[in-house]
């Protein structure tokens, strides 16, 4: 694993923030140059603690309103069901996240539809056709109180 230090941290939560941001402000911030700031983002890339850049888009903007997160048990629990449901999985739109969890189920899905009606059609023709699947629980977002990626932990950690 990489050693993240003080300063690779900031420079995390600066391109969390705005990924963006050029290597001279976060320096002029940090009160370095701009060739170590890159140098250290380089290294985190190569290292796999950076593994990409990506827009945040709202879905209500694009007309898809509804979060629902879904509870799946499966029927059986072998390792190629397992593997087949993930495949199965990756190939519906629909499906924001999933996670393989702990517990009552088996995998937490995050799917993002327009609305009901969407979201019916979701579970009847496309989630019910994904065999062994032995039930699906749905929890309706109804509002979200916070939406924030892992990062907000490592400014924390500077305070412990």
């Amino acid at each position: 694993m990489s050693k993240i230090d003080d300063i690779d941290k900031q420079i995390l939560a600066f391109l969390h923030e705005d990924a963006y941001m050029s290597n001279k402000d976060m320096a002029q911030r940090l009160g370095m140059s701009p060739t170590p700031i890159h140098e250290r983002i380089k290294r985190m890339e190569k290292d796999g603690v950076i593994t990409g850049y990506k827009a945040t888009i709202n879905p209500n903007k694009l007309g898809k309103s509804l979060t629902v997160f879904c509870d799946i048990s499966l029927k059986e629990h072998a390792a190629e069901y397992l593997k087949q449901f993930e495949e199965d999985v990756m190939n519906l739109s629909e499906v924001q996240e999933c996670y393989c969890v702990s517990g009552h189920s088996d995998f937490l899905l995050k799917i993002v539809v327009a609305d009901m009606d969407e979201y019916r059609d979701f579970i009847l023709h496309k989630l019910a056709s994904i065999k062994n699947i032995g039930n699906a629980q749905s929890h309706f977002v109804m509002n979200q109180i916070r939406n924030e990626s892992i990062l907000p932990w490592l400014n924390q950690e500077k305070t412990r």
